[in-house]
């Protein structure tokens, strides 16, 4: 009976669910939209690349998506070095080297206290933990506008207002919260048991922390990171309330270049700019893509 059956299933044809059509209409529908989502992104960018290498008279013509007749990088060099925001004609670089002056140390600080921050609420239940971790929460969702006017005060009182370092200061404590939740979340995802067997085998507090949470780490790091350097790279409302025009971040200088009401309006030079301001989170994002993807799914894990 079983032989029978066997030569009878296979006289039936094969078994299972049919494949999908390669065109089908789900197949369709999905990569059309994504398609014009990416065309709805990708556009901008292209009349971007394409007017900033042209010359003005050809940009005189109107069409701005035809490509250049001629490519010229002058538009370029003069955004980074020639353009002027009223007295001042240094272009973008003195801007770029303020923001990496800010980013650097205030990504720095951030990820090191958040994380340590993080490893502490996840693994050592100290007494109040739960209301820190509720009021850390909380001050991630006050709006920024709320504080700016108390933090200039602070700031004064201090003697940092105006200067690169109230500036960090600024972005490091901003950070704070949402990065705690990050760090948390993932060393909460981590097998406890790692942590129990240092504990019995006599490791503390930093010596768990160094020798077996950071070499674990990497990806929600690279998250950390690639969140931070973003949005301080690309912040402006700091930029411009807490700092002074010698120690204006890129994104400052950015728009004081853009609405310059001095000379001709240089739409080639504006749209170099822009893409001089981008390219450094960008830079990041294609290099470190994956980890921030694999990051965000483990810390992610666990509320």
């Amino acid at each position: 009976m079983a032989g029978a059956d066997a030569v009878a299933s296979r006289l039936e044809g094969p078994q299972g669910p049919k494949p999908r059509k390669r065109f089908s209409r789900r197949n369709i529908f999905i990569y059309g939209t994504l398609g014009l989502v990416a065309l709805y992104y990708a556009l901008p960018l292209y009349v971007m690349i394409v007017t900033s290498l042209k010359g003005m008279p050809e940009i005189r013509l109107g069409n701005i998506f035809a490509p250049p007749v001629e490519i010229t990088f002058q538009p370029w060099v003069k955004a980074w070095s020639e353009a002027c925001t009223g007295l001042n004609c240094e272009g973008l670089s003195r801007g770029f080297w303020n923001s990496v002056r800010i980013t650097v140390p205030s990504v720095f600080l951030s990820i090191a206290i958040a994380s340590v921050n993080g490893y502490a609420l996840a693994n050592w239940k100290f007494k109040g933990a739960e209301a820190f971790f509720t009021i850390l929460i909380f001050g991630a969702f006050i709006p920024y506008q709320v504080m700016l006017y108390p933090i200039v005060i602070i700031l004064r009182e201090i003697g940092l207002y105006g200067s690169l370092w109230g500036l960090v200061i600024v972005h490091s404590i901003f950070g704070m919260p949402i990065l705690t939740l990050l760090f948390r979340n993932y060393f909460s995802s981590l097998p406890e048991e790692l942590f129990k067997a240092a504990r019995v085998d006599g490791a503390r507090f930093w010596g768990i922390y160094f020798q077996i949470m950071l070499p674990m780490s990497l990806p929600i790091f690279v998250v950390a990171m690639i969140i931070q350097v973003t949005g301080i790279w690309n912040d402006f409302l700091f930029g411009v309330v807490y700092t002074k025009p010698d120690t204006y971040p890129m994104t400052v200088q950015l728009n004081n270049i853009v609405n310059s009401v001095q000379g001709v309006k240089e739409y080639n030079v504006n749209m170099a700019a822009t893409i001089l301001t981008g390219l450094v989170p960008l830079t990041i994002y294609f290099v470190s893509g994956k980890l921030f993807v694999r990051g965000i799914a483990a810390g992610a894990v666990k509320g």
